[in-house]
């Protein structure tokens, strides 16, 4: 490749449903790649857009196909107006991540939500989006996706891992980039606040105060996911029809839930980080703003936690944001954004599809 310097607006939707994120990112490459994050925005969804995504789940095929449009349209307009706000002058396209509804590459298929044409003929800019089908049609997981950025963009860590709906991990390991899926975390986290008016619970502070259920603990331990061979990855089928029955016929109060999750969460990372010889970790996503996760995950391992400050702070909301926009940089040139290493798919490839004017 030779140099190039694009501005992109890269857009990420999580599982936990914290609203939209939004980046808007200079990358360049030269010998390696370099970025610099000029803007950036957390939209958060309205109550009617939370309930309006949950229930993308159990809808019927035409009621999905009309909700793929209306979010396309909503993404749309967030778009333009993150646009307006921060004036952004120079723009190649936008990449989006769109929001997912089904994942299950074990019956080969995945959908995200956030209908790329509407993207592009409502806001008049070149849009990059669905950037997992492709992986799971050549036999992948079509996730996880972020670690091209790991390897590409935070090379200097040992570890990457990011605490959003769920958990995943990337290292190197004989010159190949290795990630998987670990476990559920905010997805599970936030649920069982929801009935508390709570969007989250801030930095951990009910989970500290819970007691842990060792019957449920050995329960969500002994999981068979945790023990299948990567590559590996997880949806929301999996919290529905796995995670939610055991925690619920416990009849537990909404610390101990809290209190014993994190601890399952602590576990299965630091069982994964201690199974390897890494020494420094860089930890982005919401579960990093999670003190008492954060502790107790510490507690089982020797690898230093390293959890960005002021101002790289802007990674820890944005990571994945960033790294889409970076996917549809690579796809934009022809150039891959999907290791088999990570998904398993037969071959590395270029993943998304393009819409221009």
């Amino acid at each position: 490749m030779i140099n190039s310097t694009k501005y992109v607006i890269g857009v990420m939707s999580g599982t936990s449903l914290d609203g939209i994120d939004i980046v808007y990112v200079k990358i360049n490459y030269t010998e390696n790649y370099s970025f610099e994050i000029l803007n950036a925005a957390t939209i958060p969804y309205s109550n009617e857009w939370k309930l309006k995504l949950k229930e993308g789940f159990h809808l019927s095929g035409e009621k999905l196909v009309k909700l793929d449009a209306d979010y396309g349209i909503f993404l749309a307009n967030t778009i333009l107006n993150f646009i307006k706000e921060n004036s952004v002058q120079k723009l190649d396209f936008i990449a989006s991540h769109g929001h997912t509804i089904f994942h299950n590459p074990a019956e080969n298929y995945t959908f995200q939500i956030g209908n790329g044409p509407y993207i592009s003929s409502i806001t008049g800019i070149k849009t990059i989006c669905n950037f997992r089908v492709q992986d799971v049609a050549r036999g992948g997981q079509g996730a996880p996706l972020v670690p091209i950025g790991d390897k590409l963009l935070f090379s200097e860590y040992d570890y990457c891992l990011n605490l959003g709906g769920f958990s995943n991990i990337s290292f190197s390991e004989k010159e190949q980039r290795i990630a998987y899926d670990i476990c559920p975390v905010n997805i599970v986290l936030n649920h069982y606040v929801a009935p508390l008016k709570m969007e989250y619970d801030d930095k951990g502070a009910l989970a500290s105060t819970g007691n842990l259920d060792k019957n449920l603990l050995e329960e969500l331990n002994s999981l068979v996911f945790y023990s299948d061979a990567k590559p590996k990855s997880l949806g929301y089928e999996f919290v529905v029809d796995t995670i939610f029955p055991i925690i619920d016929k416990c009849n537990l109060t909404i610390r101990d839930i809290l209190r014993t999750f994190v601890e399952h969460v602590a576990i299965q990372i630091s069982r994964k980080m201690n199974s390897n010889s890494g020494k420094t970790m860089l930890v982005t996503g919401g579960g990093a703003f999670n003190t008492f996760l954060m502790e107790r995950l510490q507690a089982y391992t020797k690898t230093q936690l390293i959890i960005p400050e002021i101002p790289e702070e802007t990674i820890i909301n944005y990571k994945e944001a960033l790294v889409f926009a970076l996917l549809g940089f690579l796809k934009d040139e022809g150039k891959i954004n999907c290791l088999k290493s990570v998904t398993g798919a037969r071959k590395n490839h270029s993943s998304g599809m393009i819409f221009e004017l």
